[in-house]
Protein backbone atom coordinates (compact mmCIF):
# COMPACT_ATOMS: atom_id res chain seq x y z
CA UNK A 1 0.00 0.00 0.00
CA UNK A 2 3.04 2.43 0.98
CA UNK A 3 4.53 1.96 -2.31
CA UNK A 4 1.12 2.63 -4.24
CA UNK A 5 0.71 6.27 -2.29
CA UNK A 6 4.44 6.68 -2.51
CA UNK A 7 3.88 6.49 -6.55
CA UNK A 8 0.54 8.88 -6.48
CA UNK A 9 2.23 11.05 -4.28
CA UNK A 10 5.47 11.30 -6.62
CA UNK A 11 2.97 11.87 -8.99
CA UNK A 12 1.03 14.65 -7.78
CA UNK A 13 4.06 16.42 -6.63
CA UNK A 14 5.78 16.64 -9.93
CA UNK A 15 2.40 17.19 -11.92
CA UNK A 16 2.34 20.29 -9.59
CA UNK A 17 3.32 24.17 -11.59
CA UNK A 18 5.07 25.45 -8.20
CA UNK A 19 7.13 22.01 -7.59
CA UNK A 20 8.84 23.24 -11.65
CA UNK A 21 8.44 27.15 -10.34
CA UNK A 22 10.67 25.92 -7.38
CA UNK A 23 13.37 24.33 -8.89
CA UNK A 24 13.39 27.13 -11.25
CA UNK A 25 14.14 29.40 -8.56
CA UNK A 26 16.80 27.49 -7.63
CA UNK A 27 18.47 26.89 -10.76
CA UNK A 28 18.24 30.97 -11.50
CA UNK A 29 19.43 32.25 -7.74
CA UNK A 30 22.21 29.37 -8.34
CA UNK A 31 23.55 31.23 -11.43
CA UNK A 32 22.94 34.62 -9.98
CA UNK A 33 25.14 33.32 -7.08
CA UNK A 34 28.07 32.24 -9.21
CA UNK A 35 28.20 35.31 -10.92
CA UNK A 36 28.33 37.30 -8.30
CA UNK A 37 30.53 35.21 -6.74
CA UNK A 38 33.35 35.63 -9.05
CA UNK A 39 33.16 38.64 -9.50
CA UNK A 40 33.27 39.48 -5.88
CA UNK A 41 35.78 36.15 -5.90
CA UNK A 42 39.11 38.05 -6.82
CA UNK A 43 38.54 40.77 -3.69
CA UNK A 44 37.57 37.41 -1.32
CA UNK A 45 40.96 36.37 -2.33
CA UNK A 46 43.01 39.51 -2.02
CA UNK A 47 41.79 40.03 1.44
CA UNK A 48 42.29 36.16 2.69
CA UNK A 49 45.95 36.92 1.06
CA UNK A 50 46.83 40.12 1.77
CA UNK A 51 49.65 39.32 4.63
CA UNK A 52 50.92 36.04 2.83
CA UNK A 53 51.14 38.18 -0.29
CA UNK A 54 53.89 40.13 1.26
CA UNK A 55 56.22 37.09 1.84
CA UNK A 56 55.04 34.43 -0.51
CA UNK A 57 54.48 34.18 -4.99
CA UNK A 58 51.52 33.30 -5.74
CA UNK A 59 51.06 31.17 -9.52
CA UNK A 60 47.82 30.38 -10.98
CA UNK A 61 44.16 31.77 -10.66
CA UNK A 62 42.72 31.03 -7.36
CA UNK A 63 39.61 31.93 -8.58
CA UNK A 64 38.02 28.78 -10.36
CA UNK A 65 35.85 26.75 -10.22
CA UNK A 66 35.76 25.06 -6.96
CA UNK A 67 36.16 28.01 -4.60
CA UNK A 68 32.63 29.03 -7.06
CA UNK A 69 31.03 25.82 -5.84
CA UNK A 70 32.48 26.15 -2.06
CA UNK A 71 31.05 30.19 -2.39
CA UNK A 72 27.87 27.91 -3.52
CA UNK A 73 27.42 25.74 -0.87
CA UNK A 74 28.05 28.39 1.99
CA UNK A 75 25.06 30.35 0.53
CA UNK A 76 22.66 27.62 -0.32
CA UNK A 77 21.66 26.35 3.28
CA UNK A 78 19.11 29.48 3.99
CA UNK A 79 17.04 29.20 0.62
CA UNK A 80 17.27 25.67 -0.88
CA UNK A 81 15.69 24.37 2.37
CA UNK A 82 13.58 27.13 2.67
CA UNK A 83 11.93 26.66 -0.98
CA UNK A 84 12.19 23.15 -0.28
CA UNK A 85 10.13 23.46 3.44
CA UNK A 86 7.76 25.18 1.11
CA UNK A 87 6.88 22.41 -1.82
CA UNK A 88 7.28 20.26 0.57
CA UNK A 89 4.71 21.60 3.15
CA UNK A 90 2.46 22.34 0.41
CA UNK A 91 2.10 18.54 -0.54
CA UNK A 92 -0.39 18.57 2.66
CA UNK A 93 -1.40 22.28 2.87
CA UNK A 94 -2.65 21.92 -0.37
CA UNK A 95 -5.22 19.10 0.17
CA UNK A 96 -6.37 20.93 3.66
CA UNK A 97 -7.38 23.74 1.42
CA UNK A 98 -8.73 21.55 -1.71
CA UNK A 99 -10.96 19.91 1.39
CA UNK A 100 -9.26 17.10 -1.10
CA UNK A 101 -7.62 14.94 1.88
CA UNK A 102 -11.25 14.22 3.72
CA UNK A 103 -11.92 12.14 -0.20
CA UNK A 104 -8.75 10.30 -0.02
CA UNK A 105 -9.84 9.33 3.93
CA UNK A 106 -12.97 7.92 2.74
CA UNK A 107 -10.85 5.13 0.70
CA UNK A 108 -9.64 2.35 2.21
CA UNK A 109 -6.10 3.79 3.34
CA UNK A 110 -4.79 3.88 6.25
CA UNK A 111 -3.59 7.38 8.22
CA UNK A 112 -0.59 6.07 8.93
CA UNK A 113 0.06 4.60 5.27
CA UNK A 114 -1.04 7.83 3.84
CA UNK A 115 1.10 10.46 5.91
CA UNK A 116 4.50 7.89 5.98
CA UNK A 117 3.87 8.06 1.41
CA UNK A 118 4.47 11.71 2.00
CA UNK A 119 7.06 11.60 4.28
CA UNK A 120 8.95 8.96 1.53
CA UNK A 121 8.51 11.38 -1.17
CA UNK A 122 9.32 14.24 0.25
CA UNK A 123 12.62 12.59 1.20
CA UNK A 124 13.51 11.66 -2.37
CA UNK A 125 12.01 14.23 -3.86
CA UNK A 126 14.79 16.25 -1.73
CA UNK A 127 18.01 14.08 -2.53
CA UNK A 128 16.43 14.42 -6.08
CA UNK A 129 16.85 18.35 -5.68
CA UNK A 130 20.61 18.87 -3.66
CA UNK A 131 21.88 15.68 -6.40
CA UNK A 132 20.32 18.53 -9.45
CA UNK A 133 22.00 21.63 -7.37
CA UNK A 134 24.86 19.80 -7.15
CA UNK A 135 25.44 18.54 -10.72
CA UNK A 136 24.50 22.03 -11.73
CA UNK A 137 26.91 23.79 -9.49
CA UNK A 138 29.98 21.65 -10.69
CA UNK A 139 29.06 21.48 -14.42
CA UNK A 140 28.61 25.40 -14.74
CA UNK A 141 31.69 26.42 -12.37
CA UNK A 142 33.54 24.05 -14.59
CA UNK A 143 32.75 24.77 -17.52
CA UNK A 144 33.09 28.63 -17.38
CA UNK A 145 35.87 29.14 -14.63
CA UNK A 146 38.18 26.10 -14.76
CA UNK A 147 39.14 23.87 -12.12
CA UNK A 148 42.08 25.11 -10.02
CA UNK A 149 43.05 24.54 -6.41
CA UNK A 150 41.06 25.96 -3.17
CA UNK A 151 41.70 27.95 -0.43
CA UNK A 152 38.79 28.09 2.50
CA UNK A 153 39.27 29.99 5.87
CA UNK A 154 38.07 28.11 8.64
CA UNK A 155 39.79 29.32 11.69
CA UNK A 156 43.05 29.51 9.38
CA UNK A 157 43.88 29.41 6.20
CA UNK A 158 43.57 25.68 4.15
CA UNK A 159 44.76 25.16 0.75
CA UNK A 160 43.61 21.93 -1.37
CA UNK A 161 44.77 20.71 -4.53
CA UNK A 162 42.05 20.28 -7.62
CA UNK A 163 41.39 16.54 -6.79
CA UNK A 164 41.82 16.66 -3.05
CA UNK A 165 38.95 19.64 -3.82
CA UNK A 166 36.72 17.90 -6.09
CA UNK A 167 36.62 15.27 -3.35
CA UNK A 168 35.47 16.88 -0.63
CA UNK A 169 32.87 19.21 -2.79
CA UNK A 170 31.39 16.12 -3.05
CA UNK A 171 31.31 14.28 0.47
CA UNK A 172 30.02 18.15 1.37
CA UNK A 173 27.32 18.26 -0.77
CA UNK A 174 26.79 14.40 0.90
CA UNK A 175 26.27 15.67 4.13
CA UNK A 176 24.64 18.42 3.48
CA UNK A 177 21.76 16.14 1.69
CA UNK A 178 21.17 14.97 5.77
CA UNK A 179 20.57 18.50 6.46
CA UNK A 180 17.61 19.37 3.87
CA UNK A 181 16.07 15.79 4.49
CA UNK A 182 15.90 17.11 7.73
CA UNK A 183 14.10 20.38 6.78
CA UNK A 184 11.99 19.08 4.43
CA UNK A 185 10.61 16.39 7.08
CA UNK A 186 10.47 18.88 9.87
CA UNK A 187 8.62 20.99 7.52
CA UNK A 188 6.13 18.06 6.48
CA UNK A 189 5.34 17.88 10.49
CA UNK A 190 4.84 21.36 11.06
CA UNK A 191 2.04 21.26 8.13
CA UNK A 192 0.31 17.98 9.97
CA UNK A 193 0.05 20.59 13.25
CA UNK A 194 -0.75 23.66 11.60
CA UNK A 195 -2.70 22.88 8.45
CA UNK A 196 -2.97 26.01 6.86
CA UNK A 197 -0.46 27.26 4.26
CA UNK A 198 -0.24 30.33 5.81
CA UNK A 199 0.92 29.04 9.21
CA UNK A 200 2.94 26.31 7.70
CA UNK A 201 5.26 28.44 5.98
CA UNK A 202 5.86 31.00 8.84
CA UNK A 203 6.48 28.60 11.26
CA UNK A 204 8.75 26.76 9.20
CA UNK A 205 10.92 29.11 7.73
CA UNK A 206 11.02 30.63 11.74
CA UNK A 207 12.14 26.96 12.18
CA UNK A 208 14.90 27.35 9.80
CA UNK A 209 16.04 30.77 10.75
CA UNK A 210 16.41 29.81 14.48
CA UNK A 211 18.30 26.56 13.16
CA UNK A 212 20.76 28.81 11.35
CA UNK A 213 21.04 31.11 14.62
CA UNK A 214 21.98 28.85 16.90
CA UNK A 215 24.61 27.18 15.24
CA UNK A 216 26.91 30.01 15.87
CA UNK A 217 25.48 30.13 19.36
CA UNK A 218 27.96 28.61 21.80
CA UNK A 219 26.53 28.10 25.25
CA UNK A 220 28.89 25.95 26.38
CA UNK A 221 26.88 22.83 27.25
CA UNK A 222 28.16 19.98 25.91
CA UNK A 223 24.77 18.21 25.37
CA UNK A 224 23.71 21.51 23.40
CA UNK A 225 26.58 21.79 20.96
CA UNK A 226 26.97 18.28 20.81
CA UNK A 227 23.34 16.68 20.28
CA UNK A 228 20.74 19.40 19.60
CA UNK A 229 19.72 19.11 15.60
CA UNK A 230 20.28 22.93 15.24
CA UNK A 231 24.14 22.24 15.99
CA UNK A 232 24.45 19.63 13.19
CA UNK A 233 23.34 20.96 10.04
CA UNK A 234 26.53 22.78 9.51
CA UNK A 235 28.51 19.51 9.39
CA UNK A 236 29.30 19.37 5.82
CA UNK A 237 31.70 22.66 6.89
CA UNK A 238 34.15 19.57 8.26
CA UNK A 239 35.29 18.62 5.02
CA UNK A 240 36.91 21.46 4.85
CA UNK A 241 39.34 21.52 7.23
CA UNK A 242 43.07 20.36 6.85
CA UNK A 243 42.41 17.22 8.79
CA UNK A 244 38.69 15.49 8.80
CA UNK A 245 37.30 15.00 11.48
CA UNK A 246 35.56 11.74 10.83
CA UNK A 247 34.28 10.56 13.98
CA UNK A 248 32.29 13.54 14.63
CA UNK A 249 31.30 13.81 11.18
CA UNK A 250 29.92 10.24 11.57
CA UNK A 251 27.90 10.91 14.87
CA UNK A 252 26.78 14.80 13.45
CA UNK A 253 25.32 12.39 10.77
CA UNK A 254 24.08 9.34 12.52
CA UNK A 255 22.08 12.10 14.93
CA UNK A 256 20.89 13.71 12.14
CA UNK A 257 19.41 10.73 11.00
CA UNK A 258 17.35 9.87 14.68
CA UNK A 259 16.02 13.30 14.49
CA UNK A 260 15.03 12.71 11.12
CA UNK A 261 12.88 9.38 12.14
CA UNK A 262 12.18 11.03 15.11
CA UNK A 263 10.33 13.73 13.20
CA UNK A 264 8.68 10.95 11.07
CA UNK A 265 7.02 9.25 13.49
CA UNK A 266 5.80 12.66 14.83
CA UNK A 267 4.43 13.52 12.22
CA UNK A 268 2.28 10.51 11.54
CA UNK A 269 1.47 10.18 15.11
CA UNK A 270 -0.13 13.44 15.45
CA UNK A 271 -1.87 12.62 11.87
CA UNK A 272 -3.57 10.09 13.02
CA UNK A 273 -4.72 11.60 15.98
CA UNK A 274 -6.19 15.01 14.37
CA UNK A 275 -9.50 15.61 13.38
CA UNK A 276 -9.17 15.80 9.42
CA UNK A 277 -12.06 17.95 9.21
Amino acid sequence: MIIAIFTTELYKLLKQARTWYALGALLLIEGIVLFAAYYQGTNIIDILLDNLKQNFYFEGDLVNGNLLIYLILNTMWFHLPLILMIVISGMLTSEYKDRTLQTVMLQPVSRAAFITGKFLVAIVFTVFVVIMMALSSFILSYSFFGSGDLIVYLDTLNFFSADDALKRLCLAYAAGTFSMVFFSVASLTIAVIFKEATKTWIVAAFFLIICNLLVKVDLGYAIFDDYFFAKLNDTWQYFFYFDIDWSRIFMNLSLLTVYIILFILAGVFIFKKNDIG
